[in-house]
């Protein structure tokens, strides 16, 4: 019988004020046994409405039929089937706004928590060893990937269970993307991803790091190397800034500058070579998880406040309902409907204060978002030695400025079909952020799936 407890079964966490000074994981996991309770209340719905909320279409009740019976292995391995990085997918989907949205049990109570109940399976297969790596003989034609965050990583999985050669060019000093730059330790541990990255490597994919393609190489120059198609998954890592009086000061930071030293540097390490200063008030500009990461982030480099300026209300924040609960947890200050509009400096040249203007919603823009207006004669300033600038990020624009006949839209993403992810040039494919913009890392191995696919039929030819 299922198990009809409305709510989900809690996960245990480390206590706020306890991780606010540490970068150790925050969800500690379920227990064996929290995970079975769990997965009993699924009701294995013959409609299986939760599969089409999944990007990458992960066989949801089989897994948790397994994970019922106890065979945690094999729910594993239903999961591994079309997810590649299941133990990250875990971590960090917004599970919340697909497979657990449709989920029944959501309609009288909690949905079941897929998103934990993969977590557990992935990591249980991590930690008992997981069957060996199938067999992939190859076909004897090669495969170039661009980028080895979640959409190439996924792209190069499959190419590679398939039989072709696949080499992943990263233009970072290790693999992983927006995984290991980006998204912080206490929320998808580094060796999580280390550990995906090798089960890729043992299916064949060659990784080749330090290699910036449109400066080591051409898209075009790949094609001369012999590989027979490309699919760029290079992401979006161009910041955008406010252009506000003051932003050039020292100690303004766009977050992918502060999060790449946090997390890929090891700024917290007093040996780091790549430090941020030390700061005792941050103010994170932005609403988004990207937003969250960094006053986190903050918070534990030992600032002793932290503040979110968001120029829409709490409502309106695109971040994740968690990690937006978890940043107030930890204590950090969250002001909406403000703006900020200029930056000051103090005698050395390094920022101490930001005015901002308050704001109230007026109409719906073109997105259907209601516009922020500002409130006249609402100006206030707030100590600030420390900003992050979180507002959103866009494709670096060196493969489109080197890749002759590859279309790019006005934002500078590159141009795809969003059913094949092909380009407007032959035997080129892209997907993930540097085709849609800064999105998740679930739709971003759904467009790496995609294209994939794609790339073998033309291939195939």
């Amino acid at each position: 019988m299922p198990n009809m407890q409305k709510g989900k079964t809690p996960m245990p966490e480390q206590p706020p004020l306890q991780r606010a000074k540490n970068f150790s994981e925050v969800a500690l996991g379920y227990t064996d046994e929290q995970a079975v309770s769990e997965a009993e209340r699924c009701l294995s719905c013959k409609t299986r409405p939760c599969v089409r909320g999944c990007p990458v279409e992960v066989p949801i009740p089989e897994f948790l039929g397994q994970v019922v019976r106890g065979d945690f292995q094999m729910a594993n391995d239903i999961i591994k089937s079309v997810n590649l990085l299941p133990a990250i997918c875990g971590r960090v989907c917004p599970q919340e706004t697909q497979c657990e949205q449709l989920c029944v049990r959501g309609v009288k109570g909690e949905p079941v928590a897929i998103g934990r109940l993969e977590r557990f399976c992935a990591d249980y297969g991590l930690e008992n060893g997981e069957a060996a790596a199938p067999d992939c003989p190859k076909n004897g034609r090669r495969v170039a990937v661009v980028g080895s965050g979640p959409a190439g990583l996924t792209c190069a999985g499959i190419l590679a269970r398939a039989g072709y050669g696949v080499t992943v060019f990263e233009a970072f000093h290790k693999a992983g993307g927006v995984l290991v730059y980006g998204i912080p330790e206490f929320r998808l541990p580094k060796a999580i991803v280390a550990a995906e990255i090798e089960g890729l490597e043992k299916l064949g994919v060659e990784i080749r790091t330090n290699m910036v393609i449109g400066r080591v190489f051409t898209v075009d120059d790949l094609f001369e190397e012999g590989f027979s198609a490309v699919f760029i998954g290079s992401g979006a890592g161009l910041p955008s800034f406010m252009n506000i009086p003051g932003e050039s000061l020292n100690g303004v930071y766009s977050a992918n500058e502060y999060l790449t030293r946090v997390n890929l540097m090891k700024a917290y390490d007093p040996a780091s070579e790549t430090p941020v200063l030390a700061s005792r008030h941050t103010v994170v500009v932005g609403g988004g998880n990207v937003a969250m990461d960094a006053a986190r982030c903050a918070l534990r480099m030992g600032a002793e406040s932290v503040t979110i300026a968001y120029r829409r209300g709490e409502a309106e924040m695109p971040a994740r309902l968690e990690e937006i609960h978890h940043a107030k947890e930890e204590g950090i200050i969250f002001k909406t409907l403000t703006a900020p509009v200029s930056l000051r400096g103090d005698e050395n040249g390094r920022v101490s204060e930001m005015t901002c203007v308050e704001m109230d919603l007026g109409e719906p823009d073109a997105s259907g978002r209601r516009r922020p207006v500002v409130r006249q004669g609402s100006e206030f300033t707030i100590p600030a030695d420390c900003v992050i600038v979180a507002i959103g990020t866009s494709p670096n624009p060196l493969i489109r400025m080197t890749t002759p006949g590859l279309d790019t839209d006005k934002w500078g993403c590159v141009v795809t079909n969003p059913d094949t992810g092909e380009t407007s040039r032959p035997g080129v494919f892209a997907g993930g952020d540097v085709s849609t913009g800064a999105a998740t890392v679930i739709l971003a191995m759904g467009a790496g799936k995609v294209a994939a696919e794609s790339m073998m039929k033309y291939l195939s030819q």
